[in-house]
């Protein structure tokens, strides 16, 4: 039995009326007492003002003991003489109110949890011999109590509200909070089903199968919170500003969200973080938003396997194969999704048909419709639906940013540090990333990073340059020496070669393409190998087909069961990459030209003209070329298309590269945040394509900024700083966003030391880029987006030039080192749910303005000059 749960169904209509009869009423004249009043002497059950009985009191504790135990479905567990001896322990805590040496000023300070444990700790006899049951309901009843003791101080005519004005503001807020749990709070029916739910996805989702690991001797998988790498996520659309937030904080400000990321990026991570983090129900301070939600995951690939409908809410479990299913009490999911605690986490729209998503779509506005109260999160590659798909539905619609220098060095020493590798092995990795341009570029995602990781590790240093080459080289490390490097084969085991493996996966894998799909049936893909295995007969002569595909599941380390009778691959990006080697082997160049304006395609594209020789690639993108000059409706996709595929072109004739270059810059500048994406997506070839800003309006201007910062390599430089002399917000501040992903010190010097100053808060990551700015004179506003120390901040910081800093708070954190600023004005606090103290700021005599989230409690205002203001605003831009 948890605490909280017990204390949260306590409402305030229940509790509030049996408190205030602990204390006497003011009488004529109160309101002009102006000092703190001892609470003993308030209290109503002595004294000369006794007005409460023992027996009175002992009905009050009773009342509390009985509301609680009925609410929360601990009456059943209790035997009624335990229910007794825990309203008797309640009324001897209550009664230390008469004794206490403290004023009612003091209590406030003091808090409710903490004014709690004073009163039990004044009569600790009162639980003894009680079950740890009954101890709980003890505590949490008196919790409650305390909180509803404190507020009624709050409210007296002679409490001395001018000093204590947030205290009261805090304690009111506590007091809503706890009845808006009330409704998170799952019924005594469904309680024993949530929490077995909870433990399944706990389980389900805890952990992770990090590429490459497998390879050594650390375990195939990783424990979920030891692997999750936050991430940020990029907000804004034509005339926002653009910002970053934590990725897993998306959901906190906001109810419905489509979350666009390239393959690997982290989308689906993020989801099981999410999920994870509510059954588990052990949040930190960022994640307290989903306290008491239930989870629901909902991969489309899996909910579509063999073409299966879309599920209604009661059939959300069966249709993930959830072993408990069955078991859910009746009507359960419309008491969560009606009481508003749904989570609804639908993960992959890019892996299913496109001809289904619109199908997909209705689906998800009819749920939506239906229960709109809950949080809703849906994931999609960038590419796979346009451009305020679901803004019509409210959906704030935010992208994953690429990770940045410090999240790639922090992703490269957590993986070194799983698989048991010294730290000789990350440090030079980390400076092969940082000293060689293309692999820093490749180095963009945590699937990347985990493949360049296992390959350095894995060829003692030596790393490929281009995607082709990592893959190629991946491929080879899992298929030909997975086994043997792990001592696997034995004498009459299955071997196959690594061709053959290849060959047959393949397959697989362009089934799985020409049928739109991420998931196939177990079935079908034994009977495809079936098809197979006659033109391979040293294999065949292995093993039945069934056999052969067990073989590739468990030993290839390419293919997974997500559940009972499906298969797929461990990642898309594999399934994409040999997908594109079969049809060009196969000569199915027409058929691939055909689909190329479908999303699900668009990597297959890639990698065939990765795979093609010299004259298939010209056959490949002259078709792309000529289909684009005929089709009027996707033309501007598939000229985009040819283009991004030249980065993967090694030998090409100069004439078709004219001509694809020709086309793309015909699309240029780019006129909204898609065709940015795309653009960026063509690689870094579409740099020598940018034009600089003469002539182009604001957005077209903002947008070729906006396709140049997502190329994170150092050639970028050179275009953005054409661009760092506008005045245009958008543009300054998406230049100042971005500086951690490029070489510091170059950067710099080419680009932030021109940025226009007005309304500007400069990034700064590292204390590095603080020197930085130091070096050119300092800037008046800084905003803090990485770990920086104040003692680094006070070094590095010019000290004169600072008037508004921007940070992320966390609770309990103190701000007296501010002081050392002379001029700093204001001060923005951008933590929701966190609680701040501002007393802290008491010493800061410059500042002015205090800017806090929507989200956020603070306390400590008091301390505070009377000229300083504390505003409340929307954080979510720069």
């Amino acid at each position: 039995m948890e605490a909280a749960a017990i204390g949260a169904r306590l409402a305030s209509s229940v509790v509030a009326p049996l408190i205030k009869r602990l204390f006497v009423a003011d009488g004529p004249g109160a309101g002009l007492v102006d000092k703190p009043l001892r609470v003993s002497k308030l209290v109503s059950f002595k004294g000369e003002k006794r007005a409460l009985s023992d027996e009175d009191l002992h009905k009050i504790a009773e009342e509390l003991v009985n509301r609680a135990a009925q609410s929360t479905g601990v009456k059943e567990r209790l035997p009624a003489y335990e229910q007794r001896a825990v309203a008797h322990a309640v009324a001897d805590s209550l009664r230390s109110l008469g004794y206490i040496d403290m004023d009612d000023v003091q209590a406030v300070q003091l808090g409710h949890l903490a004014l709690s444990r004073h009163l039990r700790s004044q009569s600790p006899s009162a639980t003894l011999g009680l079950s740890s049951d009954a101890v709980t309901l003890h505590a949490s009843v008196l919790d409650t109590a305390c909180l509803h003791i404190l507020q009624f101080f709050t409210q007296r005519s002679t409490f001395v509200a001018r000093t204590l004005i947030e205290h009261s503001r805090r304690i009111e807020e506590l007091s809503l909070k706890i009845d808006s749990l009330i409704a998170r709070t799952p019924s005594p029916a469904d309680g024993p089903f949530e929490e077995r739910y909870a433990e399944y996805i706990a389980s389900k989702h805890g952990k992770l199968t990090i590429f490459g690991l497998d390879l050594s001797e650390a375990p195939e998988n990783w424990p979920l919170d030891a692997a999750y790498l936050s991430l940020d996520a990029a907000g804004g659309r034509t005339h926002d500003l653009p910002a970053l937030l934590p990725a897993d904080h998306i959901l906190a400000g906001r109810d419905r969200v489509l979350l666009r990321g390239v393959a690997g990026s982290g989308k689906t991570t993020l989801v099981q973080w999410l999920a994870v983090s509510t059954a588990r129900k052990a949040l930190d301070e960022r994640l307290l938003y989903l306290y008491g939600l239930v989870p629901f995951v909902l991969p489309l690939r899996t909910l579509t396997r063999g073409g299966a409908k879309l599920p209604t809410p009661d059939g959300f479990l069966a249709a993930v194969d959830c072993p408990i299913a069955n078991l859910q009490p009746t009507g359960w999911f419309d008491r969560v999704l009606r009481s508003k605690r749904g989570l609804i986490l639908i993960d992959g729209i890019d892996e299913i048909p496109e001809s289904e998503r619109q199908e997909a779509r209705r689906w998800l506005q009819e749920l939506v419709s239906a229960y709109p109260n809950n949080r809703w999160l849906v994931t999609s590659r960038p590419s796979a639906v346009r451009q305020d798909w679901l803004v019509g539905d409210d959906f704030a619609e935010l992208d994953l940013a690429p990770m940045s220098r410090e999240n790639v060095a922090e992703f490269i020493k957590r993986w070194h540090k799983a698989a048991g590798i010294g730290d000789r092995y990350a440090t030079d990795l980390l400076q092969s990333v940082r000293d060689k341009q293309d692999l820093g570029r490749l180095a963009t995602n945590p699937l990347m990073c985990a493949l360049i990781c296992a390959l350095h590790q894995d060829r003692r240093g030596y790393l490929p340059d281009g995607r082709k080459e990592v893959y190629d080289a991946a491929l080879s490390m899992l298929l030909s020496r997975r086994d043997r490097e792990r001592g696997i084969y034995k004498p009459g085991t299955i071997r196959i070669g690594e061709e053959h493996h290849i060959q047959l996966i393949q397959k697989l894998a362009y089934w799985m393409i020409r049928n739109g799909r991420s998931e196939m049936d177990r079935a079908d893909a034994i009977e495809l190998l079936e098809h197979a295995l006659p033109a391979m007969p040293k294999i065949a002569d292995q093993g039945t087909a069934e056999e052969i595909y067990h073989h590739l599941l468990i030993r290839s380390g390419l293919l997974r069961e997500p559940s009972a009778g499906s298969m797929d691959f461990i990642h898309r990006t594999f399934q994409d990459y040999l997908g594109a080697k079969a049809a060009v082997e196969g000569l199915d160049f027409d058929f691939l030209i055909a689909h190329a304006h479908l999303d699900q395609w668009e990597d297959v594209i890639r990698m065939s003209v990765a795979h093609a020789r010299t004259m298939e690639r010209t056959r490949l993108l002259t078709g792309l070329i000529e289909r684009g000059d005929t089709s009027e409706k996707d033309s501007r996709r598939l000229h985009l298309l040819a283009a991004a595929c030249l980065e993967h072109a090694t030998e090409l004739n100069p004439d078709v590269r004219t001509e694809v270059e020709q086309r793309a810059a015909a699309l240029i500048p780019p006129r909204s945040a898609d065709q940015a994406r795309a653009l960026a997506d063509v690689g870094p070839v579409v740099l020598d394509l940018l034009p600089g800003p003469q002539g182009l309006s604001e957005d077209e201007a903002y947008f070729t900024v906006l396709s140049a910062t997502r190329l994170a390599t150092d050639a970028a430089i050179s275009v953005l700083a054409q661009y760092r002399d506008l005045s245009d917000l958008r543009v300054r501040s998406e230049l100042a966003r971005v500086w951690s992903r490029f070489e510091c010190d170059r950067f710099a010097e080419e680009v932030i030391a021109h940025l226009g100053e007005e309304d500007l808060y400069f990034c700064v990551s590292t204390a590095q880029e603080l020197h930085a700015l130091r070096r050119f004179g300092g800037r008046s506003r800084i905003r803090i987006t990485g770990t920086i120390t104040p003692e680094e901040f006070q070094t590095s910081c010019d000290r004169s030039r600072l008037t508004h800093l921007w940070v992320e708070a966390e609770s309990g954190a103190t701000w007296e080192w501010l002081a050392y600023f002379p001029n700093l004005s204001t001060i923005t606090f951008d933590s929701p749910l966190a609680s701040i103290d501002v007393s802290s700021l008491k010493k800061v005599r410059s500042l002015r303005t205090i800017r806090l989230s929507e989200e956020s409690v603070f306390v400590g205002s008091e301390a505070l000059p009377p000229s300083t203001k504390i505003v409340r605003a929307c954080l979510t831009t720069t």
